[in-house]
């Protein structure tokens, strides 16, 4: 098979990249062992192999996906002995299982599939401390090799393989069919799996969220309900504990040394807020418990001052219920009327329809920046300029926008931004309002209480401005340094790249689950972010999420909170599957194929 025929990111894996330096290798020539040929493959003559990468599988299904040009060779048949230290290699890394030695890295002889036959055995020496031997040329010394991820196991005779990228070179063999194709997943030639982007690396991500270590009824957790909330990286995790142990106290108003703290830290949090959203100062944060709190204080303190009988409230048929019932209590209590935004049939805010529904009437326009059902990007900026045009004003709901891009709330243009941490990587229980200074100012506070006051007598009171107004109380302080330390991960992770590589996953998503029998994807917009939702038919929704359950995969089945754009579409429930950073090819195919077994048996 030439290496221009391979698919393109077939084994939808993460490089784990050229060997270390840590690495040694043998490059003297040495006769492939009878265990290390495959029948019907026949011999090639070794090459010069100088100047060539020793490579996993993995890196060089990689290379030849870049590359088509890219010469690969199996190292078994150059004779290549490679050493690798487990502490050198990424996942998902190969790792080799000796007999009578426990291996490194968490595995035991148990995690190696019973049906796979075990290779005859040659006593082996017990590896250095923390060392593993995968000897690629002498495989009768080690039985098969496992890529963690997957839970797949091949012989380590195919396990390593000799790269050259860039020109041709004529002495080399095209020739690679020594690759275990078993693990080869066809794709489609129009959709190709993701690939790593430059400077990102899923697996890498992946590393870093303990919870995606746990195993559900048996199987590999797979967390396909981001848009519900995301899990959680370790450093904040490490960030919380740390506070508890050495920060904890309550904020301002004391002179002692944790106050002054947990102070810094708490402000600081509001500070990384700040710059996350690219607004123009700290004191445009007040923290809230999430984007429901978020719209229900600027329902009450900004729609009670401002809002009154035969004024006009816009929304969207996207929002989600927290983007709904506070406009409509607000009606209620004013006499305002709540007028909705059309969408189309791909789930598409209808933008001359919404034109229509702006006049001077209009108070406030209150709009999602995507969709939490249907996973569809508004054109926010454009329908905020609209809304100002009129002289209302606006709130975006970026609940499930900031975790999927960058957001720059000057360039937006809202009055009013919100969101929760617990889906952006942060705890529950704490987000953020953002609002223009000079709107929050005019505002009255919400609540009433300690930390929010100038002065009280029993006369009457005076406030602090914004944000500190909108904050009585003590407030969820350990949880919102978290949602700073998570937004610093994020920044530090590269949001623009997760951004990118999530795209392309959402892009390979959608085209292997049209490949289900029966499964229709509701919400058919080309400007989605990584959330999708289908229902699959003869069989209910809460059915697929049990099913789905049982097989270690997460989804979220139900109406989503957001009944009336569901209802649009003649629906009360669908299955959604929402997508992170860390997550790979390997949990859609696994949610696929499970659709696909459940498919068949009607």
């Amino acid at each position: 098979m030439s290496t221009s025929d391979l698919p393109v990111g077939s084994l939808g894996l993460t490089p784990a990249g050229a060997l270390p330096a840590s690495a040694s290798v043998d490059r003297s020539p040495a006769p492939v062992s009878p265990q290390a040929s495959t029948a019907g493959v026949a011999p090639v003559q070794t090459p010069s192999f100088a100047g060539w990468d020793l490579v996993t599988l993995a890196q060089a299904m990689m290379d030849v996906a870049r590359d088509p040009n890219a010469q690969v060779f199996p190292a078994a048949k150059a004779g290549v002995t490679p050493t690798v230290s487990p502490s050198s290699i990424s996942e998902p890394a190969i790792v080799a299982t000796t007999p009578g030695v426990s291996p490194s890295a968490g595995l035991s002889k148990s995690d190696v599939p019973a049906q796979v036959p075990s290779v005859p055995s040659t006593p082996a020496a017990a590896p250095s401390p923390g060392a593993i031997d995968a000897i690629a040329s002498q495989e009768p010394s080690v039985d098969f090799f496992r890529i963690p991820l997957l839970g797949e196991s091949v012989p380590v005779a195919t396990s390593y393989f000799l790269v050259q990228t860039g020109a041709p070179n004529p002495d080399a063999p095209s020739d690679i069919s020594l690759v275990e194709t078993k693990e080869v997943t066809p794709v489609s030639p129009a959709v190709n799996k993701p690939l790593r982007q430059a400077g990102f690396d899923p697996y890498a991500v992946r590393r870093e969220f303990p919870i995606l270590n746990e195993r559900v009824h048996g199987r590999r957790l797979v967390w396909l309900d981001n848009a519900a909330t995301t899990q959680k990286p370790q450093t904040v995790i490490d960030r919380l504990s740390y506070f508890y142990a050495h920060e904890n106290s309550n904020i301002h108003r004391a002179a002692h040394t944790l106050a002054a703290r947990a102070t810094d830290a708490y402000e600081k949090a509001r500070a990384t807020v700040a710059r996350f959203l690219g607004a123009s100062s700290a004191q445009d944060i007040v923290f809230v418990r999430g984007a429901t709190e978020a719209i229900n204080l600027v329902a009450q303190a900004w729609g009670g001052q401002f809002v009154s009988a035969g004024d006009e409230i816009v929304i969207t048929h996207l929002e989600h219920h927290a983007n709904i019932v506070p406009w409509q209590q607000l009606c209620a209590k004013t006499g305002a009327r709540l007028l909705i935004a059309p969408v189309n049939d791909r789930g598409e805010v209808i933008l001359e329809a919404y034109g229509k529904l702006l006049c001077p009437r209009t108070k406030m326009v209150a709009l999602t920046h995507v969709s939490n059902a249907l996973g569809t990007i508004t054109p926010a900026q454009q329908m905020v300029a609209m809304a100002h045009a009129v002289g209302a004003c606006t709130l975006v709901d970026g609940a499930q926008a900031v975790a999927h891009f960058p957001v720059n709330v000057r360039a937006l243009d809202s009055d009013f931004y919100v969101f929760s941490g617990h889906k952006i990587y942060a705890p529950t229980g704490i987000g953020a309002l953002y609002g223009k200074p000079e709107v929050l100012n005019s505002m009255p506070p919400w609540q009433g209480g300690g930390n929010m006051i100038k002065d009280v007598t029993f006369e009457r009171t005076t406030y602090h401005p914004a944000p500190a107004r909108f904050e009585a109380g003590t407030g969820n302080i350990a949880d919102a340094v978290g949602l700073g330390a998570a937004l610093d991960w994020l920044d530090n992770l590269g949001h623009e790249r997760a951004a990118a590589y999530e795209h392309e996953l959402l892009n390979y998503a959608t085209a292997e689950l049209c490949k289900v029998p029966g499964l229709t994807i509701i919400g058919t917009s080309p400007c989605k972010a990584g959330v999708i939702s289908f229902v699959l038919a003869g069989h209910k929704t809460e059915e697929l999420g049990s099913a789905l359950d049982r097989e270690g995969i997460a989804v979220r089945s139900g109406h989503h909170c957001a009944q009336p754009i569901l209802r649009r579409f003649g629906l009360e429930a669908t299955v959604r599957a929402s997508l992170a950073p860390y997550n790979v090819c390997e949990d859609i195919d696994t949610l696929v194929a499970a659709l696909k077994r459940l498919s068949a048996h009607g």
